[in-house]
């Protein structure tokens, strides 16, 4: 047992000195070297491990000036090989490339990060630099617009009409279906709509996306269109043919495929029949023909029925009405008289009259204190204001046969003191229960 340890120590090392994961990269262009402008050259980039990969692989995007390039797809094919003896586990992905100008064009390598099993981290592997050459179609100008270059080029049609037979108001949509393979999607040329006389033209925006093989792979690239037309008028009317012109990427000649011209009819807008009819029944009924009453006839007779309802209503309960008014009025106007406020207003009117009186300020005094005389009121509470009144008294029923009368001035500037000190101190309120003063 323990020569078995010693042994599994001196091992150690060894163990440890392992070799890291191989991993692989190799790229190549299919189907070669060159292409046509607008045609699609695929970028094959395999990698390969001896162990497993432990995350996906991540690749760098790829920017060509001159050149639409597709991203690979998110799932990869799987490989299985054997180098010098050795099995490999890989998976392989494309990139698509689409030149659009005639010239050579260089990928450089791309910077590529596996993380094997079994390793130490993460790997970086390089691809090696290619070149491909692009040339323009026969028979097609440099600057000549959009082209459609592909392998196989399919074009369908579906006319769809809102009703059967048509009429003037139906409508019939007319969608077509184009199918590129080995060519991207966003090249796929439009087709053209024409317009028809007595028809309306409605193109609606069309559906453009790749062609999928069902494994996560892209064949090529799809396109749908689709137009509906609004008869306006009876008649016939023929939807003219569409041609979709294209070039071989094999042969490099230019194709056309063309869809058939549609041909179609329609009447004029039926009139509703009723099932049975509305006059002789009405006249059986004994009515010679149906009233029919003008809005503004309408909104007149209701105005009229509005106001003679107002009208009888006034006349009902209009007496009625008034005395609780009046009656209302005549208590509110009482209840002013009867304040402290009114009485307020008498005294300076009163004060400034050819003879001075002082009755309204006993009704103020005696509306807001309670009390009945001045000099339980004013005198016991403030020095300012009944200084000028009890001048004012004095002068007026204590003076002898030929004594002036006092003057009122200073009675008139002592008011507002005399208001704002009964306001300060009025009594509280007396509980609905207490009993009455004895003596008030």
């Amino acid at each position: 047992m323990r020569r078995a340890l010693m042994l599994l120590l001196l091992c150690l090392p060894l163990f440890g000195l392992a070799d890291e994961p191989e991993v692989k990269v190799r790229t190549r262009l299919l189907p070669s070297d060159s292409v046509m402008v607008g045609g699609t050259l695929h970028l094959q980039v395999d990698l390969l491990v001896d162990t497993w990969f432990s995350q996906p692989p991540q690749l760098p995007p790829l920017k060509l000036s001159g050149a639409v390039v597709s991203e690979p797809a998110s799932e990869a094919t799987h490989l299985t090989e054997k180098v010098d003896g050795k099995t490999f586990f890989g998976l392989r992905f494309y990139y698509q490339i689409t030149p659009q100008s005639a010239r050579g064009f260089d990928i450089p390598p791309l910077d590529i990060r596996v993380l094997p099993g079994q390793g130490s981290g993460p790997v970086q592997v390089h691809s090696q630099p290619l070149h491909f050459t692009a040339s323009q179609p026969a028979g097609v100008a440099a600057d000549a617009a959009q082209r459609l270059v592909a392998s196989r080029v399919n074009v369908s049609q579906k006319l769809t009409a809102s009703h059967d037979p048509l009429r003037v108001g139906d409508s019939v949509t007319r969608t077509v279906h184009i199918r590129a393979e080995d060519a991207q999607a966003m090249l796929i040329p439009a087709p053209v709509f024409a317009d028809v006389e007595g028809l309306r033209r409605y193109v609606q925006s069309p559906t453009v996306q790749p062609l999928s093989d069902g494994r996560g792979g892209v064949l090529g690239g799809e396109r749908m269109d689709a137009v509906t037309y609004v008869i306006s008028r009876p008649g016939d009317f023929q939807l003219p043919a569409i041609e979709v012109h294209w070039w071989a990427a094999d042969s490099g000649t230019q194709q056309t495929v063309s869809i058939p011209s549609l041909t179609l009819s329609a009447t004029q807008a039926a009139v509703y029949d009723a099932p049975f009819s509305i006059s002789d029944d009405l006249r059986e009924l004994g009515r010679k023909a149906q009233v029919r009453i003008a809005s503004h006839w309408l909104a007149l007779a209701a105005a009229l029925v509005l106001l003679a309802a107002l009208a009888y209503a006034v006349r009902a309960w209009g007496g009625a009405v008034r005395a609780v008014i009046v009656s209302a009025a005549r208590r509110r106007r009482q209840a002013w008289r009867a304040s402290p406020a009114y009485a307020w207003r008498q005294v300076r009117g009163q004060l400034k009259d050819d003879s001075p009186q002082l009755g309204a300020l006993y009704i103020w005094l005696r509306r807001t204190t309670g009390c009945r005389e001045m000099s339980t009121a004013i005198f016991e509470r403030s020095v300012k204001s009944g200084k000028p009144l009890l001048a004012f008294l004095r002068a007026r029923y204590e003076r002898s046969a030929g004594q002036p009368v006092g003057g009122v001035k200073p009675v008139i500037r002592a008011l507002p003191h005399l208001r704002r000190e009964m306001d300060q101190s009025k009594p509280a309120s007396v509980p609905a229960h207490a009993l009455k003063p004895l003596n008030p």
